[in-house]
C-alpha cells in the first residue's frame, strides 16, 4: 500500500469512498438498533411487570448474543470478510423485524439474542475492512466516523422512540423501522469486494483446512489477545451501563419525564457527535495512547456526573461526555485489535479478546446493575462502575504500544 508525502493525507480511491459510505450507512443501522431496547426497557418493563432486577437480567441475557457471535465474526477468516458481512447484515435486519411481534417476553428475549448476534457480527467485520482497506495514516479516522456513524443511528432512534411509542404500535414500532437496512443490502452491497490483505493472505493459506477453535491460543499473540480481553471487559462494565440504563434512572430517582427525558438525550447525544466524529482523527493527530487518556478520563467523569448530579441541567451536561466516552472508547480498542494481529488471525483475534470473552463484563455487569439497583437504587448503581475504565487506561497504557501511522504488517509483528 503507498504512503503519501509527509503532511499529506493518503487520497481515497473511487471503491475506498463507496466503501467508507456504505460501512457508515451500515453501522447506522446498527447503532439505531442497538439503542432501541435502551429506549424502549421502561416501557416495556412496565408493560410486561419487570422488576429492576428481571430488566437487568433481560438485558444481559441479550447481551449474550454479543457473546455468541464469536462463532460468526471467526468465520471472516476462513469464508471471508464480504461474505460475512454481507450475511449480518440480513441477519440483524430480519430478526429485528421479527421482534416487532413478540408475543411475550420470552420471545422477545430470544429475538433479539439472536440480533445482538449478527449486529456485532456486522460491527467487528465492518472494522476489519476499515483497517485492511484504508492507509495507514488515516485509519483511525475511518474507524472513527464508522463507530460515529452507530452513535447517530442511536440519536436518531432516541429522537423518534418517543413519537413511536406514541404510536398503536408501542414499542413494537421501534423494530418495524429496522427493516429499512434491508435495502441497503440489497442494492449496495452488489459493489462490495474481498479486501485485498485477506485475498492475499487466503491464497498462502490455501489447502490448510478449517482452522481449530484453539488456533490463537497456539501463536505467539495469546497474550495480546488476552490482554485485549482484559481491557475490553473492564471498559464494558461501565460504558455498556453508561447509557442504557440512563432513561430508567432519570425517571424513577430523578422524577423526569418521558419528554424531559428524550429531550435530555437527544441534546447530549447532538452535542456528543462532534466529539465521537473527531474521536478516530484525535487518535491519528496525539496517538493512540494519548488520545485513549483523554476519552477515558472522560468517559469516566461523564458517567460519575450523569448518575449523581442533582439537576436536569447537570445531568444533561454530564450525559454527553457519558455517551461521548461510550462511543469514543470504540475506535480506540477497535484500531488496537485490528492492528496488533496479522490478517490471517485478525478475525480471529477480535472474536476471542472482544465477542468471547470481552464481552463477559457487557453481558454480566447488567446484571449485577440491576441487582444492585433494587438495594441502593440506579443512581450508586452505576457510578460505581466509573472506576472500571480508569482501570483499563492504566491496563493500555502499560501493555499496549503506540501504533499511529503505522502499517498493519509493521504493527502487527509480536
Amino acid at each position: 500500500m503507498t504512503t503519501a508525502a509527509p503532511h499529506q493525507k493518503t487520497p481515497f480511491t473511487p471503491y475506498q469512498r463507496r466503501l467508507f459510505w456504505f460501512l457508515s450507512v451500515a453501522s447506522f443501522f446498527e447503532g439505531y438498533d442497538f439503542l432501541a431496547l435502551t429506549q424502549i426497557l421502561p416501557n416495556f418493563g412496565a408493560q410486561m411487570g419487570l422488576a429492576p432486577r428481571h430488566e437487568g437480567l433481560l438485558v444481559g441475557v441479550i447481551n449474550s448474543g454479543t457473546m455468541i457471535a464469536y462463532l460468526l465474526v471467526r468465520k471472516a477468516d476462513q469464508w471471508g470478510r464480504r461474505r460475512v458481512l454481507s450475511v449480518t447484515i440480513a441477519g440483524y435486519t430480519i430478526f429485528s423485524v421479527l421482534t416487532a411481534f413478540a408475543p411475550n417476553v420470552y420471545v422477545f428475549a430470544v429475538l433479539q439474542l439472536i440480533a445482538r448476534i449478527f449486529l456485532l457480527g456486522e460491527w467487528a467485520v465492518s472494522m476489519v475492512y476499515a483497517a485492511e482497506e484504508y492507509p495507514s495514516d488515516r485509519r483511525g479516522m475511518v474507524i472513527g466516523v464508522i463507530q460515529a456513524f452507530s452513535s447517530l443511528g442511536s440519536i436518531v432512534c432516541a429522537g423518534v422512540v418517543p413519537l413511536l411509542l406514541a404510536t398503536p404500535y408501542g414499542w413494537r414500532s421501534v423494530y418495524l423501522v429496522g427493516g429499512v437496512p434491508l435495502l441497503l443490502i440489497a442494492v449496495a452491497r452488489r459493489g462490495l469486494r474481498e479486501t485485498a490483505r485477506f485475498e492475499q493472505a487466503a491464497a498462502e493459506r490455501k489447502g490448510e483446512g478449517t482452522p481449530p477453535f484453539t488456533r490463537i491460543l497456539r501463536t505467539p499473540y495469546r497474550g495480546r489477545m488476552l490482554q485485549l480481553a482484559l481491557i475490553w471487559g473492564l471498559t464494558y462494565v461501565c460504558t455498556q451501563n453508561a447509557v442504557t440504563f440512563w432513561k430508567t434512572f432519570a425517571l424513577r430517582e430523578r422524577g423526569l419525564s418521558d419528554g424531559e427525558v428524550g429531550g435530555s438525550i437527544t441534546f447530549a447525544a447532538l452535542v456528543s457527535m462532534p466529539l465521537i466524529f473527531a474521536s478516530g482523527k484525535l487518535l491519528d493527530v496525539v496517538g493512540r495512547r494519548k488520545g485513549a487518556v483523554i476519552i477515558y478520563v472522560l468517559a469516566a467523569a461523564g458517567v460519575l456526573g450523569a448518575y449523581s448530579l442533582g439537576s436536569r441541567g447537570g445531568l444533561t451536561a454530564a450525559l454527553v461526555f457519558a455517551i461521548f466516552g461510550a462511543s469514543g472508547v470504540l475506535p480506540v480498542l477497535n484500531a488496537y485489535m485490528t492492528e496488533l494481529f496479522p490478517t490471517h488471525l485478525r478475525s480471529d483475534a477480535i472474536a476471542w479478546s472482544n465477542n468471547l470473552l470481552g464481552r463477559i463484563g457487557y453481558m454480566l455487569s447488567p446484571i449485577a446493575v440491576g441487582f444492585a439497583a433494587e438495594e441502593i437504587g440506579w443512581g450508586p448503581a452505576v457510578s460505581a462502575t466509573a472506576l472500571f475504565p480508569l482501570v483499563a487506561l492504566a491496563l493500555i497504557l502499560w501493555l499496549l504500544p503506540e501504533t499511529r501511522g503505522k502499517e498493519l504488517e509493521e504493527t502487527a509483528r509480536v
